[in-house]
């Protein structure tokens, strides 16, 4: 039995709301594209060599403009060149490999066939997998997933916490949504990479709505809006700690080990917090929600009124619910727009 006070076990619901933004917006540190520039083999060695600087080596070795009145970018192609060719003068490499001087344009390009080379001392899923030029798409589907989870997510793990009850829907999503994201973190692989992080992004929204529930449904109708801001406020304090983190840890393996793993200290909910009184009224569970109410009535130094209402009516969720009534139809409409 929980004998924390309502603004004790507010306080705790919020660490939840915190620690989604991880999730929802860790892509703009796990996803960062850095500079980037074809590896051409052989410009190392004959940078070395020749003593350029990297200024010098970029102009040198790197394709610039619009050769053939094609536009390209300096960043997904490269000039089609042996490096290796002995007798490279070090001021005009190139020279070597048109019939006219310093003009670039007659020098076939071709693709970044051997890879990039990444101006960034960290790392991230970008630079990892290589997720530019042809392949940039992939960023976006990695961002996507996560989106279509909370989706699905939304309306499965709802239906969920409304059949099984808030506490249980929020320990296991807890639980899982913490093993997806160390799973993220481990993940050999792009195609493993995105599967898990679809898997939590399904979990994840789940919990952090039965949390943003719970809040609301252990206050009274006065304070429901209040709480309701203050728990999306303790997103935005997540995302402030989320970019404290993201640069101290460069490394998108290890930032996304350290956002995940302080997760798992939320299981501690199982301990700490009660299962919502409402929800077991609505489940003719009465004497569970009178106990739990008269807890938390002592704690804040108050007492229950001589008669306390209760619904003697199982309530039994249903997706029809949203749209039941012309003002849930109203409610679900709008809603649904504004996200």
């Amino acid at each position: 039995m929980s004998c924390l006070s309502i603004i004790q076990t507010f306080f705790v619901l919020c660490l939840l709301s915190a620690a989604f933004a991880p999730i929802y917006v860790g892509v703009v540190f796990l996803g960062l594209s850095p500079t980037h520039r074809c590896l051409s083999p052989g410009v190392a060695e004959l940078s070395t060599r020749c003593d350029w600087s990297l200024e010098e080596e970029l102009n040198y070795t790197v394709p610039q403009g619009e050769p053939h009145g094609e536009t390209f970018s300096s960043q997904c192609r490269r000039f089609d060149v042996d490096w290796n060719t002995t007798g490279l003068s070090c001021t005009s490499p190139l020279d070597s490999f048109t019939n006219y001087s310093n003009d670039k344009s007659g020098i076939p390009l071709t693709t970044c066939q051997d890879g990039w080379i990444y101006a960034s001392s960290g790392s991230s899923i970008v630079s990892e997998f290589n997720l530019v030029c042809e392949d940039s798409w992939k960023l976006d589907v990695f961002q996507s997933c996560v989106n279509f989870g909370f989706f699905l997510g939304s309306i499965c793990i709802g239906y969920i916490a409304d059949r099984f009850g808030r506490k249980p829907c929020l320990l296991i999503t807890i639980l899982t949504s913490s093993i997806c994201g160390i799973l993220v973190a481990l993940a050999p692989t792009y195609t493993w990479t995105v599967t898990f992080r679809f898997l939590q992004g399904f979990v994840s929204k789940g919990s952090w709505t039965a949390g943003y529930i719970m809040t609301t449904e252990i206050v009274g109708l006065r304070y429901r809006r209040t709480v309701g801001i203050l728990y999306q406020a303790a997103f935005t304090v997540g995302l402030v700690i989320l970019s404290g983190v993201a640069y101290v840890i460069p490394h998108w393996r290890w930032l996304q080990l350290a956002v995940t793993l302080p997760s798992f200290l939320l299981l501690f909910y199982y301990w700490c917090l009660p299962e919502s009184p409402r929800w077991l009224i609505s489940q003719r569970q009465n004497d569970k929600a009178m106990k739990i109410v008269d807890n938390i009535a002592k704690k804040n130094g108050k007492k229950l009124p001589a008669h306390f209402e209760e619904d003697d009516d199982k309530q039994t969720p249903s997706l029809m619910d949203l749209v039941r009534t012309p003002q849930m139809r109203k409610h679900t409409i709008i809603l649904m727009y504004n996200w």
